[in-house]
This record gives C-alpha cells, sequence and structure tokens, in this order.
C-alpha cells in the first residue's frame, strides 16, 4: 500500500510515542480494556496538524482488515484446541505423562517439562488453574517447598504460550510481521526449551532459599500421586494429537516451501498441508474426537457446543486487537518515523535485534499483559525490518521473549500463580518473578545466536 499520512517527521514521531504513552496510560492506570485503549489513542492520532486524513483512514482500513484476513480464522482454530484441551482434562493426562517419564526423584522438572507442552496450545493462566492440585499434591508428597515445585512450571508454561504458535500472541505476531509460521515454530521451540531448561536450573536454586509449604488440603493420593486416581482422562495420544499434529503439518509445509522447487506437485501438496488454516482444522477436528471419548464433560450438550462456545468467546477480543495493531503497523509505515526510527537505532551502535526485545520488555513490564506486549512489539517494529536489516522471524521471536520479561504485580498471570500456589507476595516476586527474568533472557540468547549465525 503507498500512501503517505504525514510526511512532517516530527508530527510522526511524536505523535506515535503519544499514541503508545497514551495506550500504556490507559491500561496501567485507568484500567481500560485493551480494545479501547489502544483504538482511542490511534483515532485521536488522526487529528494531529499536518495529518492526511483521508490517507488516515485507508491506511487504518487496510491495516485493520489485512492483519484480520490473514489471522482471525487461525486465531479461533488455535484458540478451539486450547478449550478442548482444558474441558477434556487432556491437560492432565500430559502432566501424568511427563511425571512418569522423569520419575518422582524429578517431579519439578516434569512438571517444567509438562508447562513446555501445555503453554503451546493453552493460555498460561488456565494451564496453571488446571496444574495447581497436582502441584500441591507432588510437594506434598515429596515434602518440598512449592517454590521448588511451581517455579520451573510458571516459566516454561509463560514462555511458550508467549513465543510459540499456535498459542494467539504469537500467531498475530507473525501475522503482523509476515513472519513464516513453520521457521517461527521451530526456532521458538528450541529457544523456549533452552530457557525452560534455565528456568528449571533457577527453581532448583530459588527451591533451597524460599521455603513455602503446600496446601494439605490437597492430601497424598497413592497411585501415579498426581491427581483424583478415580478421575476419567482421555488417552495419551489422543492428549497429544490436538498439539503436536498441527505443529508437525505446518512444520512439513514449512520445510517443503525452502527445499522443494516451486511449482511441482510435491511443493504444492506438502505447502498445502503446512498452511495454517488446514493444520490447525485437523487439530480441530482431533479436538472433537478427544470431546467424544472423554467423560470429563459433563452434559451432552457442553459436550456439543460448550467449550466450542467458549472458545469463541476468547478468541474475539484476541482477533481485534490483533487487527488494531496491524492497524498501527500500517499508519506507522505510511510515516516518514518508520526510517528514523530505524536509523537512530543503527547510529547508537545497537543490535537492532534489541529493538523488538527492549519493545516487548517495556510493554509487558508496564501493561502486565504478555499478548498486548508480543502484538505491541510487532507492530511497531515491522514497518522497520528494511531498515533495521532483520528478518520477519528474528524480529517477531525477539519481541515475544521481551514480552515474557518480567511477571510481576501489574500482571494477572502473576496473582494467578501467586494466589492458588499460596506463595506470599514477596516470595512470588523473587520465584515468579526470577523465572519469567531467567525464561525470556536466555530464550533471547538463543534469538541472538540463531540470528547472529544467520539462521533467523
Amino acid at each position: 500500500m503507498d500512501v503517505e499520512v504525514t510526511s512532517n517527521s516530527a508530527v510522526a514521531l511524536v505523535g506515535f510515542a503519544s499514541v503508545i504513552a497514551l495506550l500504556l496510560f490507559l491500561i496501567a492506570r485507568v484500567k481500560w480494556h485493551v480494545f479501547a485503549a489502544l483504538l482511542v489513542p490511534i483515532v485521536l492520532l488522526g487529528f494531529a496538524p499536518t495529518i492526511d486524513r483521508a490517507a488516515f483512514v485507508e491506511a487504518f482500513e487496510h491495516g485493520f482488515g489485512q492483519t484480520i484476513q490473514a489471522i482471525a480464522v487461525v486465531i479461533v482454530l488455535g484458540t478451539l484446541i486450547a478449550e478442548a484441551l482444558r474441558a477434556t482434562g487432556a491437560v492432565e493426562r500430559i502432566t501424568r505423562s511427563m511425571f512418569r517419564l522423569f520419575g518422582k526423584k524429578h517431579v519439578p522438572l516434569a512438571l517444567t517439562f509438562a508447562g513446555f507442552i501445555i503453554g503451546l496450545a493453552v493460555f498460561s493462566d488456565v494451564g496453571y488453574v488446571i496444574l495447581n492440585p497436582l502441584v500441591h499434591v507432588a510437594a506434598v508428597e515429596a515434602r518440598a517447598s512449592m517454590a521448588l515445585m511451581a517455579t520451573g512450571l510458571v516459566g516454561a508454561l509463560q514462555l511458550t504460550h508467549a513465543i510459540v504458535p499456535p498459542t494467539p500472541g504469537p500467531l498475530a505476531a507473525a501475522a503482523i510481521v509476515e513472519a513464516d509460521l513453520g521457521t517461527v515454530i521451530i526456532w521458538g521451540t528450541v529457544v523456549t526449551l533452552f530457557g525452560s531448561f534455565m528456568g528449571w536450573v533457577f527453581a532448583k536454586m530459588i527451591g533451597r532459599r524460599v521455603h513455602v509449604a503446600p496446601s494439605p488440603e490437597y492430601g497424598g493420593t497413592g497411585g501415579d500421586g498426581v491427581g483424583d486416581p478415580d478421575r476419567k482422562l482421555p488417552p495419551l495420544s489422543w492428549s497429544y494429537a490436538p498439539i503436536l499434529v498441527p505443529i508437525l503439518l505446518i512444520g512439513i509445509g514449512s520445510i517443503a516451501d525452502s527445499t522443494l522447487e516451486e511449482g511441482t506437485a510435491l511443493h504444492s501438496n506438502l505447502t498445502f498441508l503446512g498452511w495454517p488454516v488446514l493444520a490447525l482444522g485437523v487439530g480441530v477436528v482431533i479436538a472433537y474426537i478427544l470431546t467424544w471419548r472423554t467423560r470429563s464433560v459433563e452434559s451432552s450438550e457442553e459436550l456439543r457446543n460448550g467449550w466450542v462456545e467458549n472458545a469463541l468467546r476468547a478468541s474475539a477480543m484476541i482477533i481485534l486487537v490483533t487487527g488494531l495493531g496491524g492497524a498501527l503497523s500500517q499508519l506507522l509505515s505510511s510515516t516518514p518515523a518508520v526510517d528514523l526510527i530505524a536509523e537512530g537505532t543503527l547510529d547508537m551502535g545497537l543490535p537492532a535485534i534489541l529493538l523488538p526485545f527492549v519493545l516487548g520488555v517495556l510493554a509487558n513490564m508496564i501493561t502486565g499483559s504478555t499478548t498486548v506486549a508480543v502484538i505491541t512489539a510487532a507492530s511497531l517494529v515491522g514497518p522497520m525490518l528494511g531498515g533495521l536489516g532483520l528478518s520477519a522471524e528474528a524480529a517477531m521471536l525477539s519481541g515475544a521473549c521481551g514480552s515474557v520479561v518480567i511477571k510481576y504485580v501489574n500482571a494477572s498471570y502473576f496473582w494467578v500463580c501467586a494466589s492458588l500456589s499460596g506463595m506470599p507476595v514477596r516470595q512470588a516476586l523473587l520465584c515468579y518473578g526470577g523465572v519469567t527474568l531467567v525464561g525470556g533472557v536466555f530464550s533471547m540468547v538463543g534469538v541472538v545466536t540463531l540470528w547472529a549465525i544467520g539462521v533467523i
């Protein structure tokens, strides 16, 4: 799209700085919903002097519509999968499998890797709500502190939720910067695995210093020691399938697109299999079968419709916020601010890869929302990629790593984890704030390494 909203550099820079400042103020101080907090500053920008209002409207509508067109169905499908996993007990089944894999002597590591897997599909706060009883049970039976048992899990859940599609935040960010989804999934998984492992190392260190007893109400269970042994859970393979099959298909499509000759039948067929709508659609079909195979959804009406309706409600806000992020990105790219910011970053001698990371950190620490942070970072840095010399994949992963650093008292996820684990605020800041700092920074170390050697 070739329109110019304004040619005045000062208006562009001051205007967009004001948009971001007002956005963060409305969320953090006035407690507005993120959709209204983002829409109002963008609209007010249209009243700035020298703004071509006809071009402003055109850029807004183009950015909003193009982004929604690219991502809306994919976000809905990803949210459907997440809701099915929650409703059927598949999340608990995955966690039990990790307990068996690592053994009772390594339960904190098992919980960390359970969080790593579950965070790929389920919102981090929902994942912790579901797993909280299992964490207490494990701590009771191991006679260990909640700091040791929960910290690695809290960090891993947040990492994959923030960085690796098909969760909605990274899906939206990838769409805004037009990153290859398969590449983001493959390398995002690698860096978050490293970050999750370092989070577990941190959990072992902090667990020796912070002693918070588990709640005795959960008691011990015998059996496998991870929950109600009489609860019927879905089969293990069906629990993993809605997550792993779409990721596998998208990965195959991405590899085929980069290695096979374009125009061949094999290239066409494999890239179609990796089309996110098709890949996640297969995951939704598997999720439907999963709900039919389990009795954990109590009523037939809820089995048929309840989890679907919950997912549609949850995805609507994310789609709209993503659309506004795309509009903001398009408006920014239609002003001189893009080149000025990119050139200023390079003139200061800072590595370009750090800019989206810093934007993600600032947005997360001010708003407390990982989803808002990753979308904000992608929206602002997307138009600058050419000037910065960054690939879309590197920029998206960098901003997503920043969106994890650091979870503290203004984040709902912090309060969910602190309250359910029975951890006082001071100790929770050390444990949960610390693990999100460690996980985000070490994941970013992985991203910087991949960028430096030319992989992304």
